[in-house]
């Protein structure tokens, strides 16, 4: 779920990585760009029909339809992401990329607020990488429901 993204072709690269995935992409809005903008339809090029997404208008909204286990990433977070275990009905939280996420809603979930591990002196990840990292570890502790593990050559066959 993104909460009030503002730039386009971060929202454009998350929806292919749920497109490929299979994750549901939630959406709260505000949004900083209209859905119809060429740079988030180019950023997620063919998959944006694939994409299973919903759209909010504030985050209340998200959480009073959406009842499950809720995971904040945030550069403020105590916890490594890659230590929890994601339960089935997961549901991974991301703020804006100019702001993050509330630091009144990350108070009151400490135990649920995940960092992403990087250098002390710098101050992010890119939006949609973080999202990728994220999605990719749920889905590794779920042994990748659903997913392709095994590719094909174009024009050679594997041995």
């Amino acid at each position: 779920m993104l909460v009030e993204p503002q730039i386009p072709q971060n929202t454009g690269n998350i929806s292919r990585t749920c497109a490929v995935t299979g994750a549901r992409l939630h959406l709260v809005r505000p949004l900083g760009f209209e859905v119809t903008d060429k740079n988030l339809k180019r950023a997620g090029l063919d998959y944006w029909n694939e994409l299973d997404i919903t759209y909010y208008d504030n985050i209340e909204e998200f959480f009073e339809k959406n009842p499950g286990n809720y995971f904040f990433f945030t550069t403020k977070g105590r916890n490594t992401y890659s230590d929890i275990p994601f339960p089935n009905n997961s549901y991974l939280i991301f703020g804006r990329e100019d702001a993050g996420l509330p630091e009144t809603l990350l108070v009151q979930h400490p135990d649920r607020c995940l960092r992403i591990p990087m250098r002390p002196r710098l101050r992010s990840l890119n939006l949609s990488n973080s999202v990728a990292i994220a999605t990719y570890e749920v889905l590794r502790q779920w042994n990748y429901p659903e997913l392709a593990s095994e590719g094909k050559l174009t024009q050679y066959e594997w041995e």
